[in-house]
């Protein structure tokens, strides 16, 4: 029975991430393609954590973590490009 329900669940996930890559594909403006990209790192976590339980180990949560920070840090670059124009400031030398 819970093999029935693992499955199922990443059968959900894969519908959830095509929806996901559409709105990214095709969103209307800019801060919906960083949305649908940030939900598209939650379901690949998501994803990767009950592949995780389907196999019986704990090495994919170190997977999970680090997907996390990347997906995270992505996030707040991407929309401090949307607001500023520019991600990292230089400081320059006079």
């Amino acid at each position: 029975m819970s093999m029935l329900i693992i499955k199922l669940a990443l059968i959900i996930y894969g519908i959830a991430m095509s929806l996901a890559l559409y709105r990214l594909l095709s969103g209307p403006s800019l801060p919906d393609r960083v949305v649908a990209f940030d939900t598209i790192g939650v379901i690949i976590m998501s994803s990767v954590a009950i592949i995780g339980v389907l196999f019986h180990t704990q090495v994919y949560l170190e997977a999970v973590i680090i997907i996390g920070v990347l997906a995270f840090i992505s996030t707040i670059a991407t929309s401090r490009f949307i607001e500023r124009g520019i991600i990292f400031e230089r400081k320059r030398n006079k």
